[in-house]
């Protein structure tokens, strides 16, 4: 079967062998046809409507020590922070006078955030009348079960990847088994379910990147967000080569292909990179973006890597220009709660 064959099947039927997309992820004079098909399957099963999640970081300590991440345990480099549920609370209105319907509370692994504190802000987000995503990480299946509880609707858990030696060498003191462990009790307690993996991480082969496409059509994920991996200075990864934009693209791509009706973020890591990352990448299969509404000095403090598209903006400058550039290729903002829709 041809390249072009390839992509055909992919747009039919939704399905590949992992040797299939693995060709696919190599890239070629292909790649236009390949992100025209993933738009074509994105419009088909999720129309034109771009969903706008409002982000807040709230914290940036975390126990965890990973070695491409900013954030980790060992960065003596990095102010940390954490937000009081006050502040938490008056982002999230101000989210919502700038017309956001879902927002996503994101921080490391931060334990002054117990179930308590957690639960009594998720209620009074609920109260704002949002949808609720959770980007908090491993928890135990009663914390995760006490978030739904009081009204949690999505937990975003990435994975990272799925090779599991290249997950025990950069993530450690972690085990690739629980991760998936968490994310299968995410499912079976009724979130909408949301994982990811970086591109380009040292090590990582096309093979891998195939098996974590085919990993989140067997989780039946409802979100899957990919980007490049940006090395940070302040990481034992600092010196590492970054991940290729156009790698990234072609897994929004195929990610779109072969999970037709998931929600699909165009990252900020793709814009970081590219002037038009996230455009480029709405064009090419994805229907979600996630604007930044942290206010301040936080904003540059949730310092995941360096150079983040947007750090230097305010959350109203963030969401016109977003805006504007949606409407640009002829698509618009979904005034709806951006749930998976089924088909």
């Amino acid at each position: 079967m041809n390249v072009r064959d390839l992509i055909a099947k992919a747009e039919k039927r939704h399905v590949l062998e992992r040797d299939e997309i693995t060709v696919l992820l190599q890239g070629g004079d292909w790649d236009e046809e390949l992100f025209a098909a993933a738009d074509r399957v994105r419009r088909r099963y999720v129309g034109d409507a771009v969903h706008l999640r409002g982000l807040i970081e709230f914290s940036n300590i975390c126990r965890r020590n990973c070695l491409y991440c900013g954030l980790r345990r060992d960065n003596r480099h990095l102010l940390r922070y954490r937000m009081d549920e006050d502040t938490i609370i008056s982002l999230a209105i101000r989210a919502k006078e700038m017309g956001y319907r879902t927002v996503v509370l994101q921080s490391g692994e931060d334990e002054y955030f117990n179930v308590d504190r957690m639960t009594r802000i998720i209620r009074r987000l609920k109260a704002l009348d949002f949808a609720v995503t959770l980007s908090i990480g491993e928890k135990s299946y009663a914390e995760y079960a006490a978030y739904r509880e009081a009204g949690a609707d999505r937990y975003l858990l990435r994975i990272e990847t799925t090779d599991a030696a290249l997950y025990a060498r950069l993530d450690p003191g972690m085990d690739l088994a629980e991760r998936i462990n968490c994310l299968h009790n995410l499912k079976r307690l009724g979130y909408e379910v949301g994982t990811g993996s970086l591109i380009g991480l040292p090590g990582q082969s096309l093979a891998s990147l195939a098996d974590d496409i085919l990993f989140f059509q067997a989780l039946d994920a409802d979100m899957i967000g990919t980007g490049p991996f940006i090395p940070n200075p302040d990481t034992p990864l600092g010196d590492a080569a970054g991940g290729s934009f156009e790698l990234s693209r072609r897994m929004v791509a195929l990610v779109r292909l072969l999970l037709p009706d998931a929600n699909i973020p165009a990252t900020t890591a793709m814009e970081t990179i590219h002037p038009e990352g996230r455009i480029l990448a709405l064009k090419s299969g994805a229907n979600v973006v996630m604007p930044n509404i942290t206010e301040g000095e936080y904003r540059r403090l949730y310092a995941l890597y360096p150079g983040k598209a947007c750090a230097d903006e305010t959350p109203a400058h963030c969401r016109s220009g977003i805006e504007g550039k949606i409407a640009a290729i002829g698509r618009f903002v979904g005034k709806d709660y951006g749930f998976r829709h089924r088909i």
